[in-house]
């Protein structure tokens, strides 16, 4: 069974996209963060076996229901560090008999569908499947087995991430593969970048389109 989970946190501003907050002040940047949430939901709706929106804090559940909808479940993120949480998400999935588990972000709005089922394709032969981003982290890591160790001794939220996770598998004996890089938006020109992006795809996919209206309104 192939399980897919996206992590995501409340749109409360202030408290999400804070770089983007920036340029666009907090009201905007969470509004611009909860339509990367929507899209993803929508446009990985037939993603896998299994869909996860994994929430934080706990207390945001009902608007994660709603946000939801029928073709994702949810649950709250356990607590602690990133990687407890991770770890956490892991270990949960692989004892509810999933047999590949991917898990991204909520930065990457239109990260490619291919590059996830590619993922769990890699994982049929793989222990983890990670795909890197242009700032030194990765935008999906996936696994076919228990592997918490993977999240351990990590400098979360630095451009250290790729390379010590990197070590960390080759440490604990953990074959992997690599997806193609992609990026988070995080801040005003990882945003222009966005908007590069959709305005070249938009007409394939009503999804993005959607999201790339949203962008116009809301800047």
């Amino acid at each position: 069974m192939d399980d897919f989970g996206i992590f995501a946190k409340y749109w409360e501003p202030g408290r999400v996209k804070t770089r983007l907050a920036v340029d666009l002040g907090f009201a905007a940047a969470s509004e611009l963060y909860r339509e990367f949430l929507v899209t993803l939901v929508r446009r990985f709706a037939k993603c896998a076996d299994m869909r996860t929106l994994v929430y934080t804090p706990d207390e945001s559940a009902d608007e994660f229901m709603k946000l939801a909808g029928d073709c994702w479940s949810v649950e709250p993120q356990s607590q602690g560090c990133l990687g407890t949480r991770m770890t956490a998400f892991f270990d949960h999935r692989f004892e509810q008999n999933a047999e590949r588990v991917v898990l991204i972000g909520s930065d990457s709005p239109s990260l490619p569908i291919k590059y996830v089922e590619s993922a769990f394709r890699a994982l049929h032969s793989s222990d983890v499947v990670l795909g890197p981003t242009d700032d030194g982290g990765y935008y999906l890591i996936g696994a076919s087995q228990k592997v918490g160790g993977i999240f351990e001794a990590i400098d979360w939220s630095t451009d250290r991430v790729w390379e010590q996770t990197i070590a960390r598998a080759e440490a604990l004996s953990l074959s992997y593969e690599t997806l193609p890089g992609w990026y988070d938006v995080d801040d005003g020109n990882d945003l222009k970048r966005l908007g590069i992006e959709l305005a070249e795809v938009a007409a394939f996919d009503s999804n993005l389109n959607h999201l790339l209206q949203a962008i116009n309104r809301i800047i």
